[in-house]
């Protein structure tokens, strides 16, 4: 696989930067991509789900996706791979192709981060009602060593991954060059 190219790994939950993810591994695709992940040191990327992309044309995965390694593996209780993931930074996906056991591979091109110069307070209440979800909810809480409550950009991840909006609106965001508009939609919401 060339170095731009990587597994992708759909799912109708999302890992955004800095942010971690308990899964359950179970397709024979999936633990190949696991498997060879960790031998080689290299990450896969986590992508949203179209749910009206054509899936034989994979166009059901959206095209910006975050590269995620894997950080910790366990056997479950059922036998099946647990993993916890940690997403470093966001990709544009390209030319997706499929391999012989499902397994899509896409090319991936980084992409910068949002400019998202906020002051500490510009986040009130979200950081507040964001520690409030992390005190409530303890297997969240658990996949973070060190929350960073006081970051601009790791409070407005954290709000996206969590929101129950469609990936295209999710995507939406992710585009944009700064947090703006993120900001005033999460403002509105959680006010």
């Amino acid at each position: 696989m060339s170095e731009d190219r990587f597994p992708l790994f759909p799912l109708s939950a999302h890992l955004l930067p800095e942010g971690r993810m308990a899964l359950r591994i179970f397709e024979p695709r999936y633990l190949r991509m696991v498997k060879e992940a960790c031998a080689e040191n290299k990450g896969f990327v986590m992508c949203m789900l179209n749910a009206s992309g054509d899936k034989d044309l994979n166009e059901h995965i959206h095209k910006i996706g975050t590269m995620a390694h894997v950080v910790d593996f366990d056997m479950l209780d059922d036998g099946l791979l647990g993993i916890k993931v940690a997403g470093s930074r966001l990709v544009e996906v390209s030319d997706i192709q499929t391999e012989k056991d499902g397994l899509r591979t896409g090319t991936c091109k980084p992409m910068s981060q949002w400019d998202c110069t906020l002051a500490p307070q510009q986040l009130a209440p979200m950081d507040e009602r964001l520690k409030e979800i992390f005190s409530d909810y303890e297997e969240l809480a658990s996949l973070y060593d060190a929350p960073k409550f006081d970051c601009p950009n790791w409070v407005l991840n954290r709000w996206l991954e969590l929101l129950p909006v469609d990936g295209a609106q999710k995507q939406h965001f992710l585009a944009q060059k700064e947090c703006t508009g993120l900001l005033h939609y999460l403002s509105a919401l959680i006010a």
